[in-house]
């Protein structure tokens, strides 16, 4: 396990360790004579006592750095027994007479302890730091680098304390330096490992914990350096695989930095994203494969599939990574330099081309409909999706020829997770920005399409404001086919009937959307009060049809057919107007603040119900 010639440590001035106390702690003195029974059992070839020995020192030094929790003296650590401690322990480690074989042994159980002590004192910490750089310089890299990734992952079950992780992930980056062989398996040992601790960590950190955050980051950067260097040092498909490794790491940090619960995430954080971008040149990531995500797919295919999924597990936020580099990159022109990427070309390139643009927008479904990233990640999230979307008229670039079938399920998505953003944000200018982007990601599907995913978002949304905002959609969908018509005819292009052939919300699907609120699928009258929203936008969907078929002596919906007609007056509209009137007569007789909110969401409900009962009265009897 040793090297040939392990160097001397430095750093530490065994004469100035009891500067202050000129006798020995208990706890020093039991540490050095359990040492020298470490040393004496290995001399003497007893490997049973010697496994005794090695487990004493890591007892007593466990019981110095975490006293005892009964022993309510001494239950905060002793910082004079501490130094102490670790003084002795990097003078055994420094003594030419100490025993090889027991410091090999020992070398394999005190980066776990040594490290626990960095969190006592600034001079803990930097005794600590000497003790496992000079195992790190004398012990094979591959020995230790599966010794600080156990003392990782064992931690990070026991504890969050930051200190302790960024002394042995700093390590980790110079045990990668000096591996020489097999350097792929090496890092996908190491990889999951540091992603374990920089997810558990950032998921808990705050305001407070700001610089140790930043420390533990930049240790992941330092390992992401000397993976680069090895990749440099490389030839050939492992070269490529361990390339590939590299660009996930650094998009799955790229999502784990922005996770942060700071409350300034883009202040706080924007110098770490800098530093992880400067990565992607080099991975070959450019923001045009990122946000389409065709380069996350490129690179995960690199990776060799011989270890199963459980190395990828670790990587399950790069789909998030790669559009927030982008992202990033639109916060921050200095971010967007150091990935070598100038943004404008990149969005240009997708407003350019409709395919492009709807995988890129399925791209944003990652990041808007996480509950894991701060609002204002989402904001700018929100205005580089409308910067993407700026300048394209969906009539021009509408291609009904394009198969839309296989970005449907992505846009559905997206466009969900916008909603989200709409319901959920309490800063009115991110929930504008957010339906001001609904609005125009809707207007870039084909209408073909269209109504198909207005129907499924109205179908699939549990908030009655969002129901009715998506109904006003629809009715904006006919208002413009309307006139669409209207200009038709003025121009005698084509005559109205034509024009509108096919269209799925000139037609009867745009009463389908009446009926499910008015007599909703699951059977009952719509939930009133807490429906009054969608069932007003439904009426008013309804009247807005009645009159507009009338006016314009049409029938494309089957409005004015007598069935319809019937249907809708006895199936629709009575039994609403029964359910309204009984819930007014209940809440007039109550005085309460409930009642009267309940009054005024239904008094608009009746304006427009009452006003609907008398258009289709006066159809009936005009086609009686």
């Amino acid at each position: 396990m040793s090297a040939d010639a392990p160097p001397t440590p430095g750093g530490i001035d065994l004469g100035q360790a009891h500067l202050h106390d000129r006798f020995p702690s208990p706890s020093s003195l039991r540490l050095k004579e359990a040492l020298n029974s470490c040393s004496q059992s290995f001399e003497t070839g007893d490997f049973g006592k010697s496994d005794t020995a090695v487990t004493a020192v890591v007892d007593l030094l466990n019981s110095i750095v975490e006293p005892p929790l009964s022993d309510w003296e001494n239950a905060t650590p002793c910082k004079r027994a501490s130094e102490e401690a670790l003084v002795e322990i990097q003078s055994y480690l420094s003594s030419p007479s100490s025993n090889q074989m027991a410091v090999d042994a020992l070398s394999l159980e005190l980066p776990k302890v040594v490290a626990k002590f960095a969190a006592l004192s600034d001079r803990c910490r930097e005794i600590a730091e000497s003790i496992i750089d000079f195992l790190v310089s004398s012990c094979s890299p591959r020995d230790m680098l599966s010794i600080l990734c156990e003392a990782i992952d064992a931690h990070i079950r026991e504890s969050q304390e930051q200190t302790y992780f960024i002394l042995l992930l700093s390590r980790l980056s110079k045990v990668l330096d000096h591996t020489q062989r097999r350097h792929v398996e090496q890092v996908k040992v190491a990889i999951p490992v540091i992603l374990k601790v920089l997810n558990a960590i950032s998921s808990v950190s705050n305001d407070e914990d700001k610089d140790s955050l930043n420390d533990l980051f930049g240790a992941a950067i330092s390992i992401g350096t000397s993976i680069q260097a090895i990749c440099e040092k490389m030839v050939g498909t492992r070269q490529e695989e361990l390339c590939a490794i590299l660009g996930l790491y650094v998009l799955q940090n790229m999502a784990l930095i922005s996770k942060s619960i700071q409350s300034h995430v883009v202040s706080s954080c924007r110098s770490l994203v800098l530093q992880f971008s400067k990565f992607l040149p080099f991975c070959e990531l450019s923001y045009f494969g990122l946000i389409t995500g065709c380069d996350v797919a490129s690179i995960t295919d690199e990776v060799s599939k011989e270890d199963g999924d459980d190395f990828m597990a670790c990587f399950s936020f790069v789909m998030s990574g790669a559009t927030l580099a982008v992202i990033w990159g639109h916060i921050s022109d200095e971010i967007a330099k150091a990935a070598g990427e100038q943004l404008i070309s990149v969005l240009n390139k997708i407003r350019n081309d409709r395919t492009v643009r709807w995988q890129a927008i399925g791209m944003f479904k990652y990041i808007l409909s996480s509950i894991d990233y701060p609002w204002e990640i989402k904001s700018h999230s929100v205005e580089l999706l409308l910067c993407m979307m700026e300048g394209i008229n969906s009539e021009e670039s509408s291609d009904n020829h394009t198969d839309f079938s296989c970005f449907m399920p992505s846009l559905f998505s997206s466009l969900q997770a916008v909603e989200r953003i709409m319901i959920g944000a309490s800063d009115a200018s991110l929930r504008k920005k957010a339906y001001s982007a609904l609005r125009k990601v809707v207007s870039d599907i084909p209408s073909s399409h269209r109504f198909d995913i207005l129907r499924a978002l109205i179908t699939n949304s549990n908030s009655p404001s969002m129901i009715a905002i998506l109904i006003d959609l629809v009715k904006e969908e006919i208002l413009k086919e309307v006139h669409q018509s209207d200009m038709s005819e003025d121009n005698k292009i084509i005559h109205i009937q034509n024009t509108n052939a096919g269209s799925p919300f000139w037609s009867s699907h745009a009463l389908d959307i009446v009926e499910l609120m008015l007599k909703p699928p699951k059977g009952g009258p719509p939930p009133l009060p807490e429906h009054s929203e969608p069932v007003l936008a439904a009426l008013n969907l309804f009247r807005f049809i009645l009159i507009t078929e009338s006016t314009g002596k049409t029938n494309h919906t089957g409005i004015l057919s007598a069935n319809t007609l019937h249907k809708a007056y006895s199936e629709w509209l009575l039994p609403l107007r029964t359910l309204v009137t009984g819930i007014r007569a209940e809440n007039e007789k109550d005085d309460s603040e409930i009642a009267d909110h309940i009054l005024c969401a239904l008094n608009p409900v009746q304006l427009v119900l009452y006003r609907c009962i008398e258009l289709v009265e006066d159809k009936l009897k005009h086609s009686a």
